[in-house]
């Protein structure tokens, strides 16, 4: 049987990249996986760079990307918790050439699971990657505590998005950061206490006026390049800055040297390396 599916044919932008074509062979979930029929599937900015060719997971082309979706099992594996009919929200199988913008995509069994009932496919589909990077850097990398300032650079992206609301639900004081009046007023609205509009105000003076000069004790950064140096300028004794992404093209430049003296910590983020058990409580 065969099926619609975007596929990166080249490397390139994505109008140039992505070809749609109708004869693609129906994927047989090997082992691990689930093949799920499409309700939704999430674009994200490692999509762009997969089109691009610039992804350290770029699988071999041709590919469909799509990082995770959400819809309705139609088969799985031997051994898989999920089961042909759950209706799942999961990670796809892109990095073996079966993502999401497809009529059906390959998922992992072990970072998947149920939609509830209230939540819908596009919901679903842009909560997973988000929620758990936002928890794996909030909580389990940072350790962020009721009533310490978390800055949050990037606010109205993905794990951006994420990291405000986990934030305010954990009990800290948000500070983001939003490249326009629109963004910003986005921000607010997922409960941001602060939003520095960074094209027309300095991130690292804005912090440090906010706090009284004390600085940020938690930093979530997916932007990287100027944004991380103007961040590690306003971090408190002590904090953590949390290195999850580079939406800017670049990863943030450590200064070493400014680091010890300043006695703050550098974190890496991706929710990679944890077994289900950890991911299931993390979801729950």
């Amino acid at each position: 049987m065969s099926m619609q599916a975007w596929q990166v044919v080249r490397a390139g932008e994505p109008r140039d990249a992505l070809q749609l074509a109708s004869d693609v062979a129906l994927p047989e979930p090997p082992e691990g996986f689930l093949r799920v029929r499409v309700g939704a599937c999430a674009l994200g900015l490692p999509d762009l760079f997969m089109c691009r060719g610039s992804y350290a997971l770029t699988p071999r082309l041709p590919f469909t990307p799509g990082q995770e979706l959400a819809g309705v099992v139609t088969a799985a594996s031997e051994g898989c918790r999920a089961r042909v009919g759950d209706r799942v929200m999961a990670v796809s199988g892109f990095h073996i050439r079966h993502g999401g913008f497809a009529e059906e995509g390959l998922a992992l069994d072990d970072f998947c699971f149920p939609v509830p009932d209230a939540m819908s496919d596009a919901e679903a589909a842009a909560f997973l990657i988000p929620f758990h990077t936002g928890w794996i850097g909030l909580v389990q990398r940072g350790q962020l505590r009721a009533g310490e300032v978390l800055l949050v650079l990037g606010g109205a992206g993905g794990t951006g998005s994420a990291a405000i609301q986990l934030g305010r639900v954990l009990g800290a004081r948000v500070i983001t950061t939003a490249s326009n009046p629109e963004k910003a007023a986005f921000c607010r609205e997922l409960g941001a206490d602060e939003v520095i509009e960074h094209r027309q105000q300095d991130i690292a003076e804005q912090v440090k006026a906010l706090t009284e000069g004390r600085g940020a004790d938690v930093v979530y950064d997916p932007v990287g390049g100027a944004a991380f140096t103007a961040a590690s300028k306003c971090i408190a004794h002590e904090g953590r800055l949390l290195m999850v992404g580079f939406a800017s093209g670049d990863w943030g430049r450590p200064n070493v040297p400014h680091l010890v003296t300043r006695n703050y910590s550098l974190l890496g983020v991706m929710p990679s390396g944890y077994d289900h058990a950890f991911k299931e409580k993390a979801q729950d």
